[in-house]
């Protein structure tokens, strides 16, 4: 078998190697600050912020951190949507050598107390509805300091006034926060601190940047360890995948998550390397995104399968203008093909799949944007300096084209480790190649394609959902004797979370309450959208429920209602 096939399909315009830059992510900001300190870096619900006040905004928020006592190696956590304060924030705590914690703003206090236990993060920035979440849990974690924002500190006026108002009949709350003690306020930080250079002695190979923490089908979530060479190099990978965009030309729609590392790579960091430009949204619904769109005329959209889907299915699509639009890599799900030619032949751009985990930084695998296009079924082929095999339960040999195994991958994007987790991080490895966890198969050019997941990990919407998580919420109920968590096909989220419950003898529960109970111990996107009463559950000869077994029923269901219609 010739070895990296795919090399031989690159466009000319990729480079097979990269001589990737070996500074610190915040080199880039640094860097486009430089080179165009007045072009507008972020845009933000009608407010333009420029590469200079980003920069000068982040630099403060570097040195107030140091005047805090965070220095490097310190872990300090983000809790936003996106707005210029996370941005502003992301690139702070790396000026500063500490490292960054995304947390997403749906958690729960359970699971927002887990995360900041495990990372030992010191501070925490987030908005100014969460902070009572926030203050219930500290003291059970090491959080001396505790900064506070709000949407409305970066609107332009008079939203900026008027925003309290919608605020309150959203949320049904206004919170005050004083600037003392453990407490911050991002704008007086803004107003006291200084936007002067921040040292600190860095090592490109092993300084981590980002504790990105992801789950498991056993044990609890864990923090994935990006180094700034993970993420320098797979930045440097997108933007020579993306060889017809200019620098400094572009306008990147900011829909995914910066709390996701896929929006935080191709939103965060390649805008900014690149000098383009952020429009960013921080509560996504798809007339807003339209609206957006049509207004604000960005030619790269990094995005999920939902997202995609929504916007076409939007009934006042034909309003808007989406002709801006260049390039598009979808992640997180599997890209049906009927979506991407539609897609393609509404706004006249090109949109291709990618795939990759938390643990490569995240793009591993992706389709050619404007040469060489999909074959169908695949993923793609491995990026530069990326090696990618399928190998057996045993050996990192790898095995016949066109026969099933586990893809395994190396590259300078694969993670440095778990947090505090070598046991977990050894059974990850085999000699040196990153096992994802994805079963598939390899075809005789390279083309790489998904079969199946070894892990039992449901995608729905772009989310990473485990399904042991939510088993253990459901067995603390009173009421359940047996459950098990399984995704199931959704024609628009993907996969959806379904719950199969065997209820203890004399008990009963209705789906409305067992909604009420989760939702109280669970984010939102984690909540079961189905449920399904029996009597007894699938099991092996030992007794282990086969979760399997009862997503192959689903897809027989699936596949009859296609039959039958």
């Amino acid at each position: 078998m010739t070895e990296k096939p795919w090399l031989s399909m690159y466009p000319p315009e990729i480079p097979k190697t990269i001589a990737y830059d070996r500074i610190p992510i915040q080199q880039f900001l640094t860097d486009s600050s430089n080179k165009f300190p007045d072009k507008t870096a972020i845009h933000f619900l009608g407010k333009d912020i420029s590469f200079k006040e980003f920069h000068d905004s982040a630099l403060k928020f570097a040195n107030y951190l140091r005047a805090l006592g965070v220095e490097k190696g310190d872990r300090v956590a983000i809790m936003l949507p996106n707005c210029p304060q996370s941005a502003i924030a992301y690139y702070g705590i790396l000026y500063v050598g500490a490292v960054v914690v995304q947390t997403n703003p749906l958690y729960t206090e359970r699971e927002l107390a887990y995360q900041m236990k495990d990372s030992g993060a010191k501070a925490i920035i987030s908005l100014d509805i969460l902070y009572g979440r926030i203050s219930k849990i500290v003291k059970e974690t090491d959080l001396e300091h505790i900064i506070i924002t709000g949407i409305k500190d970066y609107l332009p006026f008079p939203k900026n006034l008027v925003y309290p108002f919608i605020q309150k009949r959203e949320y049904g709350i206004v919170v005050k926060v004083e600037h003392r003690g453990m407490n911050h306020l991002f704008t007086e930080i803004m107003k006291i601190a200084k936007a002067e250079p921040v040292s600190y002695e860095f090592n490109f190979d092993d300084d981590l940047a980002l504790l990105q923490y992801t789950g498991g089908t056993t044990g609890p979530p864990k923090g994935v360890m990006l180094t700034h060479a993970n993420l320098i190099s797979n930045v440097q990978m997108c933007n020579a995948w993306l060889y017809q965009c200019k620098e400094g030309e572009e306008t990147v729609m900011g829909i995914l998550p910066f709390f996701h590392v896929y929006g935080m790579t191709t939103v965060l960091i390649l805008s900014v390397m690149q000098g383009n430009k952020m429009v960013l949204v921080p509560k996504f619904d798809f007339e807003t995104a339209l609206k957006t769109i049509d207004k604000q005329k960005p030619t790269l959209f990094p995005g999920a399968p939902t997202i995609y889907i929504g916007l076409l299915n939007h009934p006042q699509l034909a309003k808007y203008d989406l002709s801006s639009i260049k390039a598009c890599i979808s992640g997180s799900a599997a890209l049906p093909v009927e979506l991407q030619e539609e897609f393609e032949k509404v706004t006249g751009g090109k949109l291709v799949e990618g795939y990759g985990l938390t643990e490569t930084s995240p793009v591993a695998i992706a389709n050619f944007v404007w040469e060489k296009r999909r074959v169908s079924g695949s993923i793609g082929v491995p990026w530069p300096d990326t090696d990618a095999r399928i190998v057996g339960p045993e050996t990192t040999e790898p095995l016949p084209n066109g026969e099933v195994g586990e893809i395994a991958i190396k590259g300078p994007q694969v993670m440095k480790g778990y947090w505090n987790r070598p046991e977990d991080t050894a059974q990850t490895f085999r000699d040196g190649w990153f096992l994802t966890g994805d079963l598939g198969y390899m075809d005789d050019e390279g083309h790489f394609y998904i079969v199946d997941r070894k892990k039992d990990m449901i995608i729905a919407s772009g989310f990473n959902i485990y399904p042991r998580e939510i088993e253990e919420i459901l067995y603390e109920h009173p009421a359940i004797l047996e459950c098990v968590v399984a995704g199931v096909p959704d024609p628009y989220r993907g996969e959806t979370v379904k719950a199969y419950i065997v209820l203890k003898e004399g008990k009963s529960i209705t789906e409305e309450e067992l909604d009420t109970y989760c939702r109280k111990q669970l984010a939102s996107y984690k909540v079961p959208r189905l449920y399904e009463f029996r009597k007894e559950l699938p099991k092996t000869a030992v007794g282990k429920i086969l979760r399997r077994s009862l997503i192959d029923e689903e897809k027989k269901k699936v596949e009859q209602l296609k039959t039958i219609s």
